[in-house]
């Protein structure tokens, strides 16, 4: 029943900017945590970013700085990212954790050109 949607990926310059957008819905009650996960070709998947329903925000060191990892309303997670490296191209994929369960979205694919 639950489901979520990701959007805002694309193709961009390296230093542009894109904002990720995860939207969850269906029969939600609370969604303890929600974050970015990312995988290139030929790399294991790696955690980008995670925010806590208290606000508690973890980045992954590589991105620090660069990524902002923000919650809209109760089902919404946005991921701002500036001065975007050909580094960071990779199929970005939203999960939450509700009640000790995972679901995630489909996945959204950001391209960084040099």
């Amino acid at each position: 029943q639950v489901q979520l949607v990701e959007s805002g990926g694309g193709l961009v310059q390296a230093g542009g900017s894109l904002r990720l957008s995860c939207v969850v819905s269906g029969n939600v009650f609370t969604i303890s945590t929600m974050g970015w996960y990312r995988q290139a070709p030929g790399k294991q998947r790696e955690l980008v970013a995670t925010i806590t329903r208290g606000g508690a925000i973890y980045y992954e060191d590589s991105v620090k700085g660069r990524i902002t990892l923000s919650r809209g309303n109760e089902n919404t997670v946005y991921l701002q990212m500036n001065s975007l490296k050909p580094e960071d191209t990779a199929v970005y994929r939203c999960y939450a954790s509700i009640r000790a369960r995972e679901y995630w979205g489909q996945g959204t694919q950001v391209t960084v050109s040099s």
